[in-house]
């Protein structure tokens, strides 16, 4: 079987309840299917970058998937027909992600505040040097 993360969108006026019974529809379909479903990570409410089906902000949720194509196929079907999904996308891995995903470590790092991580401020300049003496400004 093959290995997959699968990213869906939800509409904004769902409640957490519903989008976890979300999860769980779709992970009884893939097991239905003859796969499974490794780590689900919800990432949040966050705003979209443009519009989708008038919703200007979405939940995201990662799945880690391990099931042949036609469970995908089927999951990715009654995704496209529920009016819950706004979008979702599926990708093929070579292996799973241990710990959590690039956007998790991210809210961690925001929510301590490390946003510039080590350089603090502007950070380093590198080798660029000292600008020198200024010019005196010319009176017109």
């Amino acid at each position: 079987m093959a290995l997959y993360e699968h990213v869906f969108l939800a509409r904004q006026d769902l409640s957490q309840q519903q989008i976890d019974a979300l999860v769980e529809q779709y992970k009884g379909v893939v097991e239905a299917n003859g796969g499974s479903i490794g780590r689900v990570e919800n990432w949040g409410l966050k705003s979209l970058t443009y519009r989708i089906k008038k919703n200007r902000k979405a939940y995201f949720t990662l799945m880690d998937l391990t099931a042949p194509a036609a469970a995908i196929d089927e999951m990715e079907r009654q995704m496209g027909l529920s009016e819950d999904v706004l979008r979702f996308m599926t990708i093929r891995v070579e292996a799973h992600e241990e710990g959590p995903s690039a956007m998790m470590q991210k809210r961690d790092r925001d929510d301590r505040g490390d946003r510039f991580g080590d350089r603090g401020g502007r950070g380093d300049r590198g080798d660029r040097g000292d600008r020198g003496p200024r010019r005196p400004r010319e009176q017109s």
